[in-house]
């Protein structure tokens, strides 16, 4: 039985439910401490768009009095949700005031997974406006990175990432378009699952991105990924089964001509390979066939999201790079660039390349250098935005585009005192190989679970 004798504060999501379904603590107790956390701290990192502390609390207190307590996987667990979904009785922003919608009558459907296992939402976590951008911040204010908050989180989930780096949620919800989980995940030293195309309910905007957008988990271990991942996907937790003898090709290459690893993703992806080929795996030099034409389909399909995504709204309370974005999609629409066909035939040829090396993994490294500064990058130029997005972080996007499942993990820090990352891709209905390989790698390699400092300063405030 684990003792907590001042704060729940930095447990993980697992130890909490298994708390409260015993009567070890209180949901209401736990939710409390992070609330009081979230009060003091929250000013530092600015993970939340709102916090629903009196809500909360009564969530809390029904969790507790629920007959059924000792069934519920996130029994108490304080969830913090992206604020691109529906959350019932608060407004859903979608990245800005311009982009912002009425309040919810109703919980998104992966809010109310969560909230059937018991899980207490806390607050909305702030991304960039329609969640097109890899960096966290508007008018209202900037996610920093709790590992060092003069650098980004990264986004669109940046404010997910930060809350949960910072210890002030053991679990967060995300969305992934492009890379929107597995980027601030990697910026920010935790655990980030995309699950592939249909596992978990999407529902994300007008049209889930063409298909590119899942929703998933953000987590600090792999144990509490996989336990959020259940609860999305409506599975029944169960014991991860270490894999035995994988085939795992490694990778450097980036997707995007002209872009390369630094030498902190480098090292990160060294280190990586040879953790796995210590647990038995073949680790073997392969590199994927990115196409010339792939980040043009990529890239209009992402315009074109966008464009969508805009519809109905004030063009001109949108911010310039937003305008320039939807702009842009509107052209590609009406040129017939966006085509389910290319997605098809992307997703053809990566089966085949996993499927002709005899591959189960591909490991790539998560980021191509560090995150950039937390900035007004919501003040900056369309032009700006794009070049810092594609230069730290190319490697995301082509695992959308294909809909297959992707997960990264920490692997170590860099010389710059900011955590390095690899990425694990599989075929689809890979999750769960993906969650058991990043958890034998944990195991053999067990990684800082939140950033230097957090959540000490919480406990210590109690």
């Amino acid at each position: 039985m684990l003792q907590r004798s001042t704060t729940w504060v930095g447990a993980t999501a697992r130890e909490i439910a298994r708390a409260v379904r015993r009567g070890d603590t209180s949901a209401t107790a736990v939710v409390a401490d992070h609330l009081d956390s979230i009060r003091a701290y929250d000013r530092i990192v600015g993970a939340f768009r709102e916090v629903r502390a009196a809500e909360a609390i009564a969530e809390a207190e029904t969790v507790d009095d629920q007959p059924t307590l000792g069934n519920l996987a996130l029994a108490g667990v304080p969830v913090a949700v992206k604020e691109n979904v529906e959350v019932a009785g608060a407004p859903t922003w979608n990245g800005s005031t311009a982009a912002r919608r009425p309040v919810a009558d109703r919980d998104h459907e992966v809010v109310r997974r969560l909230r059937g296992a018991g899980a207490v939402v806390v607050g909305v976590t702030r991304m960039p406006e329609l969640g097109i951008w890899a960096a966290t911040d508007d008018a209202g204010g900037t996610a920093r990175n709790p590992w060092r908050t003069d650098r980004t989180p990264g986004g669109s989930s940046g404010g997910s990432a930060a809350a949960v780096a910072a210890g002030l949620v053991p679990i967060a919800h995300g969305n992934d378009g492009l890379g929107s989980i597995r980027i601030p995940a990697a910026c920010c030293g935790i655990v980030g699952l995309k699950p592939g195309r249909g596992a978990v309910p999407a529902g994300i905007g007008a049209n889930d991105w063409y298909g590119l957008a899942e929703n998933g988990i953000l987590a600090t271990t792999v144990a509490d990924a996989h336990l959020g991942y259940a609860v999305l996907a409506g599975h029944t937790p169960r014991a991860l089964t270490p894999p035995s003898r994988l085939r795992v090709a490694v990778s450097l290459r980036s997707p995007v001509a002209g872009v390369f690893p630094d030498a902190g993703a480098r090292k990160g992806l060294s280190d990586a390979a040879r953790l796995l080929v210590a647990h038995g795996h073949g680790a073997v030099r392969a590199d994927p066939v990115y196409p010339p034409a792939l980040a043009a389909r990529v890239l209009a399909t992402w315009f074109g999201a966008a464009s969508l995504d805009a519809a109905g709204l004030d063009r001109e309370a949108l911010q310039p790079r937003t305008r320039r974005h939807v702009t842009l999609g509107e052209a590609a629409l009406r040129r017939g660039l966006v085509r389910e066909a290319d997605r098809a035939a992307w997703r053809e040829r990566c089966r085949n390349w996993f499927n002709d090396g005899g591959y189960d993994v591909l490991v790539t490294p998560a980021l191509a250098g560090a995150p950039p500064v937390a900035d007004r990058w919501s003040a900056r130029s369309w032009a700006a935005n794009m070049v810092a997005s594609t230069r730290y972080a190319p490697y995301a996007a082509p695992w959308n585009f294909a809909g297959f499942p992707g997960l990264v993990i920490p692997v170590g820090v860099r010389d710059d005192g900011l955590p390095v990352a690899v990425q694990l891709v599989g075929q689809p209905g890979s999750e769960l190989l993906l969650l058991a390989l990043a958890g034998q790698l944990e195991q053999a390699a067990p990684w800082r679970r939140h950033a230097p400092g957090w959540p000490r300063m919480a406990a210590r405030r109690r």
